[in-house]
Order: C-alpha cells, then structure tokens, then sequence
C-alpha cells in the first residue's frame, strides 16, 4: 500500500503518481487551447480544394459509394467520417487499407470515391493501396498535411491540413492531426447535408430506431387510417353511431362527427357515452350530432408525430383525429398507439 494516500503506484516500477488537482485542470484547458488554436488556423486557410471535394462527391452517380480508409488512429476517424456519410444519405462503408490489399478491394467500383486519411500521407498500408484504387479507375480525396506527400500526389483532390503539432508532453500521440481530420470530415459531410438540401423528415428516414427516429417520425407514419377511424354523419341516431364505433377496427373507442360537406364538426368518445347515459334524458333516440362535443382537437398528416404526443399529453385526451387540408378526418392517432412507439412512456400518461 502507498505510505501517502494521495499516491498511487503502478506494477513494478518505482514511479509514484501524485495528484495535483488544480494543476491537472490547468494543464488540460493547455491541451484544449492548443487544439483549438489549430482548428482555427485550419478554418481560415480553408481553400477552393475544399470546395472542389464537395463537387466530386455530388457528382456521384446513383449507384456509386464513398468509401473511407485510414490507418491507426486516423482509421478510426475514417470510421466515424463513413458513418456521418450513410447517416445523411450517402452510401459508404469503412475500407481497412490492410484489408483491402488483402481481398476487400472486391468492393471498390469504378465510379467509387475513396476518402483517405493520414496526417504524414506516407504510412505503408496506405501508400501500397494507392496504385490499387487508381487501377480500378476510383477517384481520391485526401485529409492529409501535405499535397507532394506520396498521398497527395495521388489523389484527385487534397484537403491540406499542414504540419500540425501534436498536443501533450511528448508530441507524438496522435491529438491535435485526428481533432482536426475529425472537424474536417464533420464539415465535408454537413456541407454536402446543406448543399444536398436533406429535410428533417428525409434524415428521419435514415434514423428510424431511438430517439433521434422518433422525434422526427410524422403523423402519416403512426396514425390509423381506412377501416380503423369511424367517420359518422352529424345526424347519424345514436344506436347507429354506437354500432359503427364498436365495430371499428382495433376499436378506438371513439368517432369523428362530420358535416354534408364532410368537414369534421365535432367528435364522440367512450367518455361522451358514459357523460350521456348519466346526464342526458332518452339519450339513445338522439342523434350523434346533438351530444358530441363540438370542440374536435386536430392535427395534420404531414406534423411531426411529436407535436400530438404534446397535444394528447396537455389536452389530457386519449385520441386524436387527422385531418387533410379540407378539414376531414382521414386518420386518427391513440394513446395506445404513441405508447406502442416507444413516444410516450406509461408513466407520464395524463
């Protein structure tokens, strides 16, 4: 055991680490500002290869695919690159240059883009996959630090970074040159987002598990439509109305009431047959427009499916009835339903 408890020492050497709190904090804001300060010299030496990678990217033909190789370190940034890129509608896989001169070169196309990253653009693996890639007529995109490096000369376009020093106390561990290959690929895939002119909704398409999904599902995508949303006319009599909602499928428990113009006017719940039977006289030989209430809350196919989870939850109903730009019912969304999507947990219902 250490004599002091503030050290700690490690297998069988001798070095004692002490902890110094304050200087710890001090020392890592160091490491932060160092990156920081190279981001920015990088933001503001951005030039028109930047520009020109874009283009080529657009460029793509539909059955084309990015693919995104590195080594080490800057592999595992090519990793996250690729998967910013299929996250935003962008076919493209992770090609491990060890791998690839190995067999998986099988996946490379002709009318493929290869984005490449190494800060020196001389790591071995790399430089023996260059010669590869061109012979099956692929472009280049390089993240690198120099254009006459053996990557740089070699590729189609060079996004140049510099001579960049790596932050910490040896100034070897690949820090500041993977902080920087990572800002740039989030900036080339956010640019081709905003150039491509991606919708919430169509990102959403690519998300459809967890959260992300969810909060950007619509209305259309959960709500019921057809033979489960009961549509009745205003002077539908009572018995009727009560035998078409009971006979809804996946049975609602409720009705939208509609005008001659098929607007919808109001709507009639299980809650509005328990409030009648218990307050209005010969309640079964009315019709449905007199004791539905008037007030129908509505939302639109094309809103986010979020929007009703707030609805239901504040309004403090159990469904909710689509309209279209008409103001007829064309579909209706349940409790049960947001429930079953994972939108509203069972604890917060009410």
């Amino acid at each position: 055991m250490p004599k002091n408890p503030a050290e700690n020492t490690t297998g069988n050497t001798s070095r004692t680490i002490v902890a110094h709190t304050s200087d710890d904090v001090t020392y890592g804001r160091s490491i932060l500002k160092q990156q920081i300060e190279v981001l920015t010299k990088i933001s503001d030496s951005l030039d028109p290869r930047f520009a020109e990678a874009v283009r080529t990217l657009l460029s793509l033909e539909r059955d084309s695919r990015i693919l995104v190789s590195g080594m080490g370190k800057a592999g595992f940034v090519g990793m996250k690159l690729s998967a910013t890129l299929a996250s935003i509608g962008f076919p493209s896989f992770f090609l491990h240059p060890a791998d690839a001169i190995h067999g998986d070169l099988g996946r490379l196309q002709k009318n493929d883009v290869v984005i490449i990253l190494s800060h020196s653009g001389e790591t071995d693996e790399v430089v023996r996959l260059l010669p590869r890639i061109k012979s099956f007529g692929a472009k280049i995109i390089s993240i690198t630090s120099s254009p006459t490096s053996s990557l740089g000369r070699h590729s189609d376009v060079v996004i140049e970074t510099g001579k960049i020093p790596e932050a910490g106390p040896l100034g070897l561990a690949p820090t500041t040159s993977t902080t920087v290959m990572m800002a740039l690929g989030d900036a080339l895939a956010m640019t081709l987002l905003e150039r491509k002119g991606i919708s919430r909704e169509e990102y959403a398409a690519f998300h459809p598990g967890g959260d992300l999904g969810r909060s950007l599902m619509l209305v259309s995508e959960i709500m019921r439509s057809g033979s489960s949303v009961c549509v009745v006319a205003e002077d539908t009599p009572i018995k009727r109305a009560l035998h078409d909602i009971t006979a809804t499928d996946g049975r609602p428990g409720c009705a939208a009431v509609v005008n001659q113009t098929g607007e919808i006017v109001g709507v009639f719940t299980d809650g509005d047959l328990r409030r009648c039977l218990e307050k209005v006289p010969d309640f079964l030989n009315k019709i449905i427009g007199s004791v539905c209430s008037r007030t129908p809350i509505t939302i639109r196919s094309e809103q986010l499916a979020q929007e009703a989870c707030r609805i239901i939850q504040e309004r403090k109903v159990n469904q909710l009835f689509v309209v279209n730009d008409k103001n007829a019912p064309v579909g209706l969304i349940h409790i049960q339903d947001l429930l079953a999507h994972g939108m509203i947990r069972p604890d917060k219902q009410g």
